[in-house]
């Protein structure tokens, strides 16, 4: 009589299966999915009224911004996921003169943003050095996105490094053109 070994149904070649599916999934549903979600009329939420202080001197005021769609992307300099999507962001930016794309930074002072903005080339550059945006926009990470419909209604954040950034921009400004 030969005698069976029983092996293990968990081991260690499983564990990483298992996490090569959750990778997978997760970056999916990031690229995918995440931009897709919209928040409808009903449930979009005003926008705050922002005044920010821009690099150039002037001033922004979110709700100067009415009739337009408003792409503001909040970030920090220390932060590294930012330092990836900035440069797309700002293509974006570039490729589409009539959307208005905002990069904030938050919780920074001047010369730092300088330097970011100058670094990366970076246009348009607003400045939040209180940090009042994580409150009003409830920002618990960066980079984080919040699309502004043209009616002044916050309609959609993503939160997070996105590879797929620039599509997903481009998708909102078709859906809410």
């Amino acid at each position: 009589m030969v005698e069976q070994t029983r092996r293990p149904i968990f081991t260690i070649g499983r564990l990483f299966d298992v996490l090569a599916i959750c990778a997978i999934a997760f970056v999916g549903w990031k690229i995918f999915l995440a931009p897709r979600i919209f928040k409808g009329d009903a449930t979009a939420m005003p926008a705050p009224h922002i005044v920010y202080q821009r690099l150039d001197g002037a001033r922004f005021a979110l709700t100067s911004r009415h009739g337009h769609v408003v792409f503001l992307d909040f970030y920090a300099s220390w932060c590294e996921p930012c330092r990836l999507e900035s440069p797309m962001v700002e293509h974006y930016a570039r490729t589409h003169p009539e959307i208005e794309v905002v990069p904030i930074d938050v919780g920074e002072p001047r010369l730092v943003v300088e330097h970011y903005a100058q670094k990366l080339h970076l246009g348009n550059v607003a400045m939040d050095p209180s940090s009042t945006a994580q409150g009003y926009f409830a920002i618990q990470g960066f980079p984080t996105i919040v699309v502004v419909d043209a009616h002044g209604k916050v309609r959609a954040s993503w939160e997070g490094f996105n590879p797929a950034i620039e599509l997903a921009m481009s998708n909102a400004e078709k859906r809410l053109r």
